[in-house]
C-alpha cells in the first residue's frame, strides 16, 4: 500500500509527467503488485528491494512495504507511514524512524532525489552508444542483454571506447533514473556532469521525467548534482536487508 496525501494512481503521475512526485519516484524505483507492495527493483537484474521505503516530498509522501512482509506487520508500518508529514528538510529522519527500525530492523539507506532544470544545456561531443564492445575496455560487468534496458546510454569517447557514461539505472513508462560511471583514470574532469546532462535531454525526448538520486554520504554524486544545478525535490528513506 502507498499513498500521496490520501490519493493514489498511475494516472495521477501521468497527468503531470514533467513533475517528480513521490508516487512517480516510487513507481520508477520499484515494480509494485496490485496491492502496491514492492515485488522487485526496476532494473535489468532486479533484486527483491527494501523491506520498506518512504519517499517524502514538500507536499506529498509515498511509501511501500515489500510483498513478502507479514500482513499484520505491514499494517502497523502503514499506519505509521500514513501519519508521516511532507517535509522540506529532506535530511531530517522521518518522524517515526525509530519505530520503523524497531518493527522491521535492517539497514537504513537515505538520500535525495533531484529533477533537472528546464532547458538544461546540451553538451557537445556526446554520443549515444548501443554496443557492448564500446564499453568493455573501461567498464566491467556490462552484458549485451542489458543494453536495451539501460538505453539511452550517453557517452564520452576516447580512442574508440567509452570513458564516461550515463544510462538508465531504472526506467518506467513515465520516468527514468540516471546511473553514471566514469573510468577511474578519467575522473575529476567534469565528464560525469556532461554525460548526465546529455542523458537528461535524451530522456526528455522520450516523454519521460529524468531523475537523479543518490545517497547523502556520496559526496562525489552530490557534487555532480550541484554542478548541474539540479532541483532537490524529495528524499528517499528505506530499510534494507
Amino acid at each position: 500500500m502507498h499513498r500521496a496525501n490520501g490519493s493514489f494512481g498511475c494516472g495521477a503521475a501521468a497527468e503531470s509527467v514533467r513533475e517528480l512526485t513521490p508516487e512517480l519516484q516510487l513507481h520508477t524505483l520499484f515494480v509494485l503488485d496490485e496491492r502496491g507492495c514492492i515485488v522487485s527493483t526496476r532494473e535489468p537484474s532486479p533484486t527483491p528491494g527494501p523491506r520498506f521505503v518512504l519517499i517524502r516530498g514538500a507536499t506529498q509522501c509515498a511509501w511501500a512495504t515489500r510483498a513478502d512482509m507479514d500482513d499484520e506487520l505491514a499494517g502497523k508500518v502503514h499506519v505509521l507511514a500514513g501519519d508521516e508529514p511532507p517535509t522540506r528538510d529532506f535530511q531530517r529522519e522521518p518522524v517515526y524512524a525509530t519505530r520503523y527500525i524497531a518493527l522491521l530492523g535492517g539497514r537504513t539507506e537515505a538520500g535525495p532525489a533531484f529533477t533537472f532544470p528546464a532547458g538544461i544545456a546540451q553538451p557537445k561531443d556526446i554520443v549515444s552508444i548501443d554496443q557492448l564492445s564500446l564499453l568493455e575496455r573501461h567498464f566491467r560487468g556490462w552484458t549485451a542483454d542489458e543494453i536495451p534496458e539501460r538505453s539511452p546510454i550517453m557517452a564520452i569517447m576516447k580512442d574508440g571506447a567509452a570513458i564516461s557514461v550515463c544510462f538508465c539505472a531504472r526506467r518506467s513508462a513515465t520516468a527514468a533514473e540516471a546511473g553514471v560511471e566514469t573510468a577511474e583514470r578519467f575522473r575529476g574532469r567534469g565528464f560525469g556532469a556532461r554525460v548526465t546532462a546529455a542523458w537528461a535531454r535524451a530522456i526528455e525526448a522520450t516523454g519521460r521525467v529524468p531523475i537523479y538520486s543518490t545517497s547523502w554520504t556520496n559526496s562525489a554524486s552530490l557534487a555532480l548534482a550541484r554542478k548541474l544545478s539540479l532541483d532537490l525535490c524529495a528524499s528517499d528513506w528505506s530499510l534494507c536487508d
